[in-house]
């Protein structure tokens, strides 16, 4: 063999490795939570009892505390562009399961993303009311309000203390 043809091998095979590579970073459809069986809901009728709903969907994604008793399954299908970027939510529907108080079934609703915001089922973030100012504008404004003598007014800056005192 030449040695033009092996170099103009080895550049295609490099090159073909490379592509390779890097379409597995490009595009990719995720699917979260309950993936809803079509079939399966339409046998989930009014009457039916809880525990037929957990053979027929299986455990729902969360369950409501408070008010009537209502079993939620969620999924959502999200995409990103390139791998390791942030996902955008593509579709997401919550399919509730409406109970009478005698745990038996009253109706059963689909919601999709047309009916309400997306939002992140688990955020793992706990909102702060401290967060919202910065460190520096809170020591400042405890400077601002001190009064080492009292106002004259009554106030003073000793816990539990009477005016005039």
């Amino acid at each position: 063999m030449s040695r033009r043809l092996v170099s103009s091998l080895v550049r295609a095979t490099v090159l073909g490795t490379i592509a390779l590579g890097v379409s597995g970073c490009i595009g990719e459809e995720i699917r979260h939570g309950y993936q809803i069986d079509q079939a399966a809901l339409a046998t989930v009728k009014p009457g039916l009892s809880a525990e037929q709903v957990l053979q027929i969907l299986g455990t729902p994604s969360t369950v409501s505390t408070v008010g009537n008793k209502s079993w939620y399954y969620i999924s959502q299908t999200t995409s990103r562009t390139v791998l390791f970027l942030g996902e955008s939510v593509q579709d997401q529907k919550v399919t509730a399961v409406y109970f009478t108080p005698g745990m038996k079934v009253e109706r059963v609703a689909l919601y999709g993303l047309q009916d309400g915001r997306v939002f992140d089922f688990i955020e793992r973030k706990t909102p702060s009311s401290g967060a919202d100012r910065a460190f520096l504008s809170q020591l400042f404004r405890g400077l601002t309000r001190y009064e080492p003598f009292g106002s004259g007014a009554g106030a003073s800056i000793v816990p539990g203390a009477r005016a005039g005192q």
